[in-house]
């Protein structure tokens, strides 16, 4: 595992799953680690939805510390469908899954290190869609497109990635048969398929890498499925 020495990483959503396991990752490869999430677990507890939120966790990660080295957007959205999602719930989804991580960034730009690296996470439902999805598909859309927004924003100064998990099972279940079969890799993902490609891409041997959505999903985006595929047949 690379080291992370003497590095000031700020994660949002860290209080369990995928951030719980960043978190985790980092501290043990020496990192100073600042999270923030609605539950308790973290260095900050609140929600990332709210402006004022968002500017006093900035400020207690910068006045404690000085500088930011890696930046983790995390935390998702709720996942509420056109039928049940009110607008308050949309644009409350939209403001957890995208405008925090451009407010966060925006905050931390005079702070950031030589260096630095941003990674957001969006999700293989930035690609494909379930019904009654809408409001947590359009904030990770929205996190992929702003990552290269971002990326070429801050070009020479912050490297900007995200990263497009498929299913990912946060309590590591070892899934048999279709669940398991369906997939290319042969097995569902857990937490440290992500976490290993996020500290590789704050690492200086992904230095030529801004701006990209890399889709960790064990090739289910790639696959086509047709009637008697998988154990999947066509009913008329």
């Amino acid at each position: 595992m690379e080291r992370f020495d003497q590095k000031v990483v700020v994660i949002t959503g860290g209080a369990q799953g995928i951030g719980r396991c960043l978190c985790e990752c980092f501290e043990k490869a020496g990192a100073t680690v600042c999270s923030i999430d609605i539950q308790e677990g973290c260095t900050f507890r609140g929600d990332i939805g709210d402006k004022a939120t968002l500017e006093a966790f900035a400020q207690q990660v910068i006045s404690q510390h000085g500088r930011v080295d890696v930046l983790i957007n995390n935390a998702p959205p709720a996942m509420k469908g056109i039928d049940q999602c009110t607008w308050e719930d949309f644009t409350h989804a939209l403001n957890v899954g995208v405008t925090a991580a451009f407010y966060l960034t925006k905050l931390f730009m005079p702070h950031f290190t030589p260096g630095a690296s941003v990674i957001n996470l969006s999700s293989s439902r930035d690609r494909m869609s379930q019904p009654q999805t809408e409001s947590y598909t359009a904030a990770k859309g929205g996190i992929a497109a702003l990552t290269h927004a971002l990326a070429v924003s801050l070009a020479g100064k912050v490297r900007v990635n995200s990263i497009s998990p498929g299913w990912i099972d946060t309590a590591y279940t070892v899934y048999h048969g279709s669940d398991a079969t369906q997939q290319p890799a042969g097995r569902v993902g857990h937490p440290m398929d992500i976490a290993h490609m996020v500290m590789f891409l704050c690492t200086e041997k992904a230095g030529f890498i801004t701006g990209e959505n890399i889709c960790i999903d064990g090739g289910m985006t790639r696959q086509m499925i047709y009637h008697g595929d998988h154990g999947w047949s066509l009913e008329e």
